[in-house]
């Protein structure tokens, strides 16, 4: 009868041992997860948004507004150039220690990032569509064709610098990702950029 009980006291003892190193265990890793600030921050820093189009520009010396004057000029002396490019931009943050912040809280993670902003943007010229309609007296120019494309590039970058519609698809799919990265820890996750108001995502 003592030996059965001796046993039972050792199997006791010993579920109540494992018991509580699971939980130390768990709160320990969970606790790491929670603070890893350089995670998360190289994984915000990868989650960069990728955007592909094509980029078009027009230019020419002719109204096209039917006047004899204007049909005169086509004939001996229009310039008209067009020039189309695929392009691939790429959005999202860039970090260093004064504007990345991470700070865990009861049941919470506060997150706060830069904006996201356009980090890259290539002209894809090997895959370059041109085209142009001259004059009698007018000749080829190759400065047109660079002037054109240099103009192209400068007003289509600053097109995608401006445009909040891929800057907010940037900020969903950082937060995303971080969400995910959380997603074992069963917290609320609080994503804020500069220049906004948080984000607060509740994990399932």
């Amino acid at each position: 009868m003592k030996k059965i009980i001796s046993w039972i006291v050792v199997i006791g003892v010993l579920l109540l041992v494992f018991w509580l190193g699971q939980r130390v265990g768990s709160r320990t890793v969970n606790q790491q997860i929670l603070s890893n600030s350089l995670i998360v921050r190289e994984i915000a820093e990868l989650a960069t948004l990728e955007v592909q189009g094509n980029a078009s520009i027009k230019r020419s010396n002719v109204e096209n507004d039917g006047s004899w004057t204007d049909n005169l000029k086509k004939v001996f002396a229009e310039n008209t150039v067009w020039v189309n490019v695929p392009y691939t931009a790429k959005y999202g943050v860039t970090m260093d220690e004064k504007d990345f912040k991470l700070t865990p809280k009861e049941g919470a993670v506060l997150i706060e990032l830069p904006a996201p902003r356009l980090l890259s943007y290539e002209l894809r010229l090997n895959q370059m569509e041109t085209g142009n309609s001259k004059g009698w007296l007018m000749f080829s120019d190759d400065e047109t064709y660079t002037s054109v494309q240099k103009s192209l590039y400068e007003s289509s970058r600053q097109q995608l610098q401006d445009n909040n519609l891929y800057i907010d698809q940037s900020k969903e799919k950082i937060r995303k990702i971080i969400t995910q990265y959380y997603a074992p820890l069963n917290l609320k996750v609080e994503v804020k950029f500069a220049g906004e108001r948080g984000n607060i995502i509740t994990l399932p």
